[in-house]
């Protein structure tokens, strides 16, 4: 073991150099325009996989962008884990924000700054720095090992689960191991057991049949912007309560214990309000604010369109308009049942006269890890190892919809084992990964497989 430990110090500056090789390709999963970018990202990780040392690897098709799929199944009687990752990043506007170009990866201060740098590229590639590392040393690994880095889970993962449902055989293991969480803080290591799910609506209103003059028309046919305001000034009251009709009947209360928890980290509110650029924090009244932020359900607006955008004035009422809308969920709440309320509840509130539609784009449910299973425990002493003290037990207000599918279609629980940082700015301009989180991450991720083969 200590080969191991030995082998990843002296490939430090080789695994920075490879990281940025694999940051160079703009895989943005949402534009069509790098579709070329996304295979070629995808062969880039089978080959790297094949030159670490794995049997078998494959760039599979899929009815959107291809997944990445190898094994390694030399280590009969000890568990599988199957390693799950996605290759695609965020699309990278406001370009202007941006220190350095964004696929052009430079390091400062400590930091790897790229698009794709934490989220979650450089957390797939601590794991294949780590698994190459007892491939070459010992020949073997300490536990079985099956791959699947994805492509779309930027965009919802459209295709990943009927990709699972069909490929069940070559994705069975006990457990499976996500890299794509946070620390709670620098210097806090943390292990994730709750994350939050998802139910992203999209919500279109029209009215008059073209756009109208306002002067001669005003007066005469509702205004479809003033409707879509309506309808959204409805949907949350002023003490952050969301005002959906049986929204909270299946919220899972959080425990005291939790409480608790939560509560003793000190977390700095003052800190996360300056981070944010906001003069105060606000959020559903009755809960602390990591107790919102992880296990309270939320409603937020993402984009508006719709009417005259260009400088100047233009007196228009406009004829079509729309919004996209999404809901954080918690333990117990069903993606599918909340986004059923939600398009009753909008029209109850849609005006008459406006035409309505609305549409479910994605959405995925809340995952609980059960703190007592033996793969929890094995990545909290794999943590302590890595990084000198045992971590804290966090929830994630954030969501990995594979994390269910994993739970529901395989039968197999998840350990979230991240090292990024809260301020990486993932999905936003000049995304980092911290250097020393990326090397200890590699170290966590060798005592990982080794401590989940005694499991």
């Amino acid at each position: 073991m200590s080969s191991v430990h030995e082998w990843i110090d002296a490939n430090r500056d080789r695994a920075v150099e490879e990281l940025i090789e694999f940051l160079r390709i703009p895989s943005i999963s949402t534009d069509p325009e790098r579709s070329d970018d996304m295979r070629r990202c995808a062969d880039w990780l089978a080959r790297r996989l094949g030159g670490a040392g794995f049997t078998r690897t494959e760039v599979i098709p899929t009815g959107g962008h291809p997944v990445v799929w190898g094994e390694w199944m030399g280590a009969p009687g000890k568990p599988t884990i199957l390693l799950y990752g996605h290759y695609d990043v965020q699309p990278v506007d406001p370009l202007e924000l941006w220190e350095t170009p964004p696929f052009e990866p430079s390091v400062r201060d400590g930091n790897l700054f790229a698009r794709g740098s934490s989220d979650d590229k450089g957390q797939i590639f601590m794991h294949v720095m780590a698994l190459e590392s007892y491939l070459r040393q010992t020949g073997r690994l300490p536990v079985n090992v099956r791959i699947l880095f994805e492509g779309e889970e930027e965009i919802g993962s459209e295709h990943l689960t009927p990709f699972i449902r069909k490929q069940r055989e070559r994705l069975a293991a006990d457990v499976a191991v996500v890299s794509d969480t946070a620390m709670f803080a620098k210097g806090i290591p943390s292990l994730t057991y709750g994350l939050r799910g998802l139910c992203y609506m999209q919500v279109e209103v029209t009215g008059p049949r073209r756009d109208l003059h306002s002067g001669s028309y005003g007066g005469a046919s509702r205004n479809p912007l003033l409707a879509l305001a309506t309808i959204l000034s409805g949907l949350q009251d002023r003490d952050g309560r969301v005002t959906i009709p049986g929204f909270y009947d299946s919220v899972r209360p959080l425990l005291d214990e939790e409480r608790r928890e939560f509560a003793s980290l000190n977390f700095d509110e003052d800190g996360l309000r300056k981070e944010m650029g906001v003069e105060e924090l606000w959020g559903e009244s009755g809960y602390t604010v990591l107790e919102r932020m992880w296990a309270r359900p939320t409603l937020d607006v993402h984009g508006l369109w719709g009417g005259f955008q260009g400088a100047g004035a233009k007196t228009v009422i406009p004829s079509h308009c729309g919004a996209k809308v999404s809901m954080r969920l918690v333990p117990d709440q069903d993606s599918a049942a909340i986004g059923k309320l939600f398009t009753e509840h909008a029209r109850r509130l849609c005006p008459p006269g406006i035409q309505l539609q609305v549409s479910d784009v994605h959405g995925a449910n809340a995952v609980i890890v059960p703190l007592d299973h033996p793969a929890i425990r094995a990545a909290s002493r794999a943590i302590e190892k890595a990084f000198g003290r045992a971590p804290v037990k966090i929830r994630e207000g954030g969501s990995i919809p594979v994390v269910g599918t994993f739970k529901e279609l395989l039968g197999m629980p998840t350990v979230l084992a991240g090292v990024g940082l809260p301020d990486d700015a993932a999905h936003a301009p000049n995304e980092k990964f911290h250097l020393e989180n990326f090397h200890g991450g590699i170290h966590m991720a060798a005592y990982l497989y080794e401590e989940l083969a005694g499991m």
